[in-house]
């Protein structure tokens, strides 16, 4: 999605979708981080080092956690849109909000569970997969996750170049 196209949704929205970064009090967004890793202790481990985004249209709908890993290499650690509000270019405006933001960015990445439900929707973003962490989720995290009816074991690292 490019600029002109958020300037579309922000014009069939009547300019109400705005990006703001969040610096204090992240934790008030816990709900919708936890759509997108459900274990709150997993969270804290990038949330201070991270920067936070809301993308608000008439209330919040999405947000995202990206840090930086090194020189030109950034990474989402989350990202998530509220499932009322899912399949409405929220989380690809978020996306390309954030390759424009970092205009030092050569290589994003991405890790995500083996799900029907989020692989191919950072494939159609223009991400490809790169690596496996075979038995991730079920190593480090206190409960079994369910993601469109199956079971996470390995987390999927996936890169955009620019």
């Amino acid at each position: 999605m490019n600029i002109k196209q958020i300037r579309q949704i922000k014009t069939k929205r009547r300019n109400t979708v705005k990006i703001r970064q969040i610096k204090e009090r992240k934790k008030q967004y816990l709900d919708l981080l936890l759509l997108a890793d459900e274990q709150e202790d997993m969270i804290d481990r990038y949330l201070s080092r991270g920067e936070m985004f809301v993308l608000e249209d008439n209330g919040v709908k999405a947000e995202c956690v990206v840090t930086k890993e090194g020189e030109g290499l950034y990474e989402i650690k989350n990202l998530a849109v509220c499932p009322m509000c899912q399949r409405r270019g929220y989380g690809r405006a978020l996306i390309q909000f954030l390759f424009e933001r970092y205009t030092d960015c050569e290589t994003m990445i991405v890790g995500t569970g083996d799900s029907i439900l989020t692989i191919p929707f950072y494939e159609r973003c223009g991400f490809q997969e790169f690596k496996r962490v075979k038995n991730f989720f079920t190593d480090y995290y206190d409960h079994p996750i369910f993601e469109g009816g199956k079971q996470l074991v390995d987390m999927v690292y996936l890169m955009r170049k620019r």
